[in-house]
């Protein structure tokens, strides 16, 4: 028998574990490779489940590690809440659960949205009864009387389209929202909170496929929703502990590693598509160029106001 009266066997399983914790502090987040986490007394358990003390007791439903990314997004965003999925898509989904919809409601959608997000819209929302309308979000005059006409619950668009690259004014968008009391939602993936943060332009939910450029490296997936009023964090966060389409720690590492270069990819990224777009736009091969900050661009005055220069 060992220290403690514990055989080899136990020893092997648990030495080394459940000590004090460093009393320097890391510089970097740990990575919280764990289910579960202890307490010294079922008391702290209870307090803690119940939400009366902060902390964790199931990765499923918060973790150290996936908490750190949250932060960062947010605090980029200058939100006021932020909870990480999975994945992009699952992300939306629960952006739009957050909107609180019901059997017979509309969603009033981009008409050149992701084409996932297009057949998330219709396949399963579209199966529990909840329509989608789609209008062309550049034209601000027709988005509004589109809205008047079907009085949607939801606004969906992106900052800038994928894959034309048509530029969302994300203002006046808002203002239409508000007017018909509608939730805006804004899938903010092709622009990063590097280079536009819709929220502080009146959109509801900035949501992020963390897969592109947050994470930057193409190998990680994962999804995030930050929330302009934390009284949308519960359901939120709801979702992910009943859908179950938690980030996991390793990916939240990754993508929370990826956006310490951030600001100097999309510099890099940014300065190679406008150079790409300059010789593609004189190629006598090429009959068009889907680029937002081309000078024969239409309307790229909005582009300036909703995206910041690199």
């Amino acid at each position: 028998m060992g220290k403690k009266g514990l055989g080899i066997n136990t020893q092997l399983v648990h030495a080394g574990e459940r000590g004090a914790p460093p009393q320097g502090k890391p510089v970097s987040t740990p990575i919280y490779a764990t289910a579960t986490f202890t307490y010294d007394s079922m008391a702290e358990v209870d307090q803690v489940f119940a939400g009366e003390q902060p902390g964790y007791i199931y990765t499923r439903y918060g973790n150290p590690t996936v908490a750190a990314l949250e932060e960062a997004v947010r605090v980029l965003e200058e939100g006021a809440a932020a909870c990480a999925y999975s994945t992009g898509m699952a992300a939306l989904h629960a952006a739009i659960f957050a909107c609180e919809l019901a059997p017979g409601a509309t969603i009033l959608a981009s008409q050149d949205l992701y084409g996932a997000t297009i057949d998330l819209l219709y396949k399963i929302f579209g199966s529990y009864g909840i329509k989608t309308a789609t209008a062309d979000f550049s034209d601000v005059a027709a988005l509004r009387a589109k809205a008047l006409e079907v009085g949607p619950r939801v606004l969906i668009a992106e900052t800038i389209s994928n894959p034309l690259l048509k530029v969302c004014d994300i203002a006046a968008c808002a203002e239409i929202a508000r007017e018909v009391r509608a939730r805006f939602i804004v899938d903010n993936t092709f622009t990063s909170p590097y280079l536009c943060q819709p929220l502080k332009l009146g959109a509801d939910f900035s949501v992020h496929s963390a897969t592109k450029y947050l994470s930057g490296h193409a190998d990680v997936m994962g999804g995030v929703v930050v929330a302009r009023d934390e009284v949308d964090l519960p359901t939120l966060i709801g979702v992910m502990k009943l859908v179950g389409g938690i980030l996991g720690v390793w990916e939240a590492h990754e993508i929370h590693r990826g956006l310490k270069t951030l600001s100097v990819r999309m510099d890099r990224q940014c300065a190679n598509a406008a150079s790409l777009a300059e010789y593609l736009s004189s190629h006598s091969r090429v009959s068009r160029v889907h680029y937002p900050a081309l000078a024969t661009t239409p309307n790229r005055d909005l582009m300036k106001r909703v995206l910041r220069s690199p």
